[in-house]
């Protein structure tokens, strides 16, 4: 099974090679890079660094569904560009998707950083795997191609396109989550605050479980 990781990106020049050299390391067949209009040298960092880079109109979720169909894997990856895979994630994601009846897969959160807000952070979201199985966009979620055009990609809505279409992935099959965990930057919460982000990601889940539509982040 040929993995694709699609990482979308805009504006990230200072650490996209890493993150493209990083992930790289894990032996996917393919990185593909998804510019959604950076006005600095992400795109050429990136591609410096041995990425395939494509060019999109901004938005997570287009930029997503960009890179998907230019991709030639069996299965899709879809990266942060500030988040670290684990070293086994081939290997991981070829296991998990080799069993027909799971539809989608995810790594644990976890941060490069350790101090009492990360902690936090990993705590309720680990508490929300057990619970729901729902994991979000920043643990890496993967699946086969096939499984992605069946569920139509990913919904242009301006912020949970990610519960969006594990949400749906969850009506055609198991929704795994890894035991490693992907290693991501807790500079949201530093730029915007803890508890704000916190707010607004309970808002936004919960107006999409009402079939609302949330609004885009500040």
């Amino acid at each position: 099974m040929n993995l694709s990781i699609i990482i979308p990106v805009l504006d990230e020049a200072a650490i996209i090679a890493g993150t493209v050299m990083r992930a790289r390391a894990t032996g996917a067949a393919e990185i593909i890079v998804v510019d959604g209009g950076s006005k600095d040298a992400t795109a050429g960092n990136a591609a410096k660094a041995g990425a395939r880079v494509i060019a999109s109109a901004p938005g997570r979720a287009r930029q997503q569904n960009a890179g998907a169909a230019a991709a030639a894997g069996d299965a899709l990856l879809f990266l942060h560009a500030d988040t670290a895979l684990p070293g086994n994630a081939l290997e991981r994601v070829q296991r998990v998707l080799g069993d027909p009846a799971v539809a989608l897969g995810a790594f644990r959160l976890g941060y490069d950083r350790d101090d009492w807000g990360t902690r936090f952070l990993v705590f309720g979201a680990d508490l929300r795997m057990r619970l729901f199985r729902l994991p979000y966009g920043d643990q890496a979620l993967f699946l086969r191609r096939e499984t992605f055009r069946s569920l139509g990609g990913f919904r242009d809505l301006p912020a949970m396109e990610d519960l969006c279409l594990v949400t749906r992935a969850k009506r055609s099959g198991r929704v795994v989550v890894a035991p490693e965990r992907v290693r991501t930057s807790p500079r949201a919460y530093d730029r915007v605050g803890l508890f704000r982000i916190m707010l607004r990601n309970w808002r936004d889940a919960g107006l999409f479980s009402l079939g609302l539509r949330p609004p885009p982040p500040a």
